[in-house]
């Protein structure tokens, strides 16, 4: 059901990039990497968002160690896959705004990394230094 429900939006996504820029517009290299990067960060941002579950809050809370899925990989897979579709959007849009946020933003999220980092540490202790040391990010 996880894969389906990620060729939907997978599909979703690549529906909406070619209705804003149809194939018989020129297709530049910068365009097409743009497209891929935005097109396949953009699922697994949703799906990082999905697994993480109830798990969610904007504040720094422990109500859960999510150790599985994405994260067993990636500890802050939100934040590097969002990071990823503004860079992605910049380059296929051809503009600077996404960009531009994208650079104010990585480093507001590595500070939120770091503090949800210190609260999981407190929270699961060894646990949570177990898990850190076996992902990225």
């Amino acid at each position: 059901m996880r894969m389906n429900l990620l060729t939907m939006i997978v599909m979703i996504l690549l529906i909406f990039i070619f209705a804003l820029h149809p194939p018989s517009v020129m297709w530049s290299p910068r365009k097409v990497i743009g497209a891929v990067i935005a097109g396949l960060s953009f699922p697994l941002f949703l799906l990082a968002h999905w697994q993480l579950g109830a798990s969610f809050s904007v504040k720094a809370k422990a109500r859960a160690l999510v150790t599985t899925g994405i994260y067993s990989k990636i500890r802050n897979p939100i934040y590097f896959f969002s990071g990823l579709v503004l860079v992605g959007l910049s380059l296929f849009l051809s503009i600077w705004g996404p960009l531009v946020v994208a650079v104010v933003l990585i480093p507001l999220q590595a500070y939120r990394a770091r503090k949800e980092e210190r609260v999981l540490a407190t929270a699961f202790g060894e646990k949570y230094q177990i898990y850190k040391r076996s992902t990225w990010f």
